[in-house]
């Protein structure tokens, strides 16, 4: 059974957690003892109803506010998927934490508010969402009954944000009118809305394709650990584990390791200690090689005939994620898949007006929250591809070096 990891996304009010909250409850996903806590805690029961929000917004403060904060992930699943939710905030200032979201996601639900239709922050989370290579959009017209469930201004909205697709290049739009508080059209479907001859929310959540996501052409390796078990036994054993995040590999290939160049063939390939002919994304595996190569934690094997780019200057976007300001000058690790090097901030190229995605050249510093592009130059060299190409070694994270925090989620140019 497949995974699909998905975030919601969209204003403030606009009803992620209640949609979330919905989704869970009519696919009967909800423990007894979770459904009487919040039966408990909801704010409507003097009119019988539960505030279904209390499913994913945990904090104290996001009760008392009444908004989401964290990101919070839940976990369910139907007889044909199993599926990661990531219910990210809507307020400008918690953008970082809706990167931090999206980033693993193979599919974003935009919610939308049918009274105010599309909004600035719909035009921010869709350039997020395109920014960071989300593939499969779900434009969610939530509160279709308070509008009467009018097809006019589902139309509207329809219209809309198809000027928006247009522009960001999203391709892969499904909008579905519903109502989180009511539940229609999120699992079963709404007879209220007869005019809707599309999916609901859940059927269209069980049967998106996400498997040709996955690059099966450009075959990526990096190594995660050396196994040399020196026993008697397993004497001359020298196998090389990791995942593989792109592409396929098969016994007898000529293969490279980067950065270093050294060329050399595959001899055996191991998934779950069984011997096999050929391993492919995103399957873990022990490599093994016909020369004693100098090969540790970090490093990259890859296809002879199918290399990356390999340097110590990089051109990234990144989200800033600390409270504290970068500056040109400033000094980071930078981790790419499971190699890690010390980094030099060189300059500043422009800011990302996330609003309008016009560009501020030449800022000063970035603050939290703000998306820029940077040169950045590392201490050795790494092997990387585009993001846009090759999402898997094309993303790579910054590293504060006193206190060891994630300072920034970098997407490769």
């Amino acid at each position: 059974m497949d995974i699909l990891r998905f975030i919601t996304a969209g204003s403030v009010d606009d009803g992620k957690s209640t949609l979330i909250g919905r989704l869970l409850h009519d696919s009967k996903s909800i423990l007894i003892d979770q459904l009487q806590a919040i039966e408990r805690q909801s704010k409507n029961m003097e009119e019988g109803e539960i505030d279904l929000a209390l499913l994913t917004d945990g904090l104290r403060a996001e009760r008392e506010q009444g908004i989401t904060i964290d990101v919070a992930y839940k976990y369910f699943s139907t007889p044909t998927r199993k599926f990661i939710i990531a219910d990210a905030p809507g307020h400008i200032q918690y953008t970082r934490n809706m990167v931090t979201g999206a980033s693993n996601s193979d599919l974003a639900i935009i919610l939308v508010d049918a009274e105010n239709g599309v909004v600035e922050q719909t035009k921010r989370h869709s350039i997020i969402v395109s920014l960071l290579g989300i593939k499969h959009v779900v434009v969610a017209i939530n509160k279709m009954d308070l509008v009467n469930y009018s097809e006019e201004i589902y139309n509207r909205i329809v219209s809309d944000y198809k000027k928006v697709t247009t522009s960001l290049g999203i391709i892969r739009a499904q909008f579905i009118p519903l109502s989180a508080k009511l539940g229609d059209n999120i699992v079963d479907r709404s007879q209220k809305l007869p005019w809707y001859s599309g999916p609901t929310l859940l059927e269209h959540l069980e049967t998106v394709v996400v498997a040709d996501d996955i690059n099966l052409t450009t075959p990526r390796f990096p190594v995660q650990y050396v196994i040399r078990p020196q026993t008697i036994e397993l004497r001359d054993y020298r196998g090389y584990a990791g995942k593989v995040t792109s592409g396929i590999y098969k016994k007898g290939d000529a293969v490279t390791i980067l950065p270093s160049g050294v060329q050399t063939t595959i001899t055996k390939l191991e998934v779950a200690a069984k011997e096999v002919e050929e391993a492919f994304a995103p399957q873990g595996i022990v490599m093994h090689l016909k020369d004693d190569v100098d090969i540790s934690r970090g490093d990259m094997i890859v296809k002879s005939d199918s290399q990356p780019n390999v340097s110590q200057e990089i051109d990234v976007i990144l989200c800033w994620m600390d409270t504290k300001p970068l500056i040109p000058g400033n000094k980071y690790l930078l981790q790419i898949n499971s190699r890690r090097v010390k980094s030099v901030i060189k300059e500043i190229d422009y800011k990302i007006d996330v609003n309008t995605m016009l560009k501020e050249s030449s800022p000063e510093k970035a603050s939290l929250n703000d998306i820029i592009k940077v040169k950045i130059k590392t201490s050795a060299p790494i092997a990387f591809d585009s993001f846009i190409d090759l999402k898997t070694n094309g993303c790579a994270i910054l590293i504060d070096e006193t206190s060891n925090a994630t300072a920034a989620a970098c997407m490769i140019q």
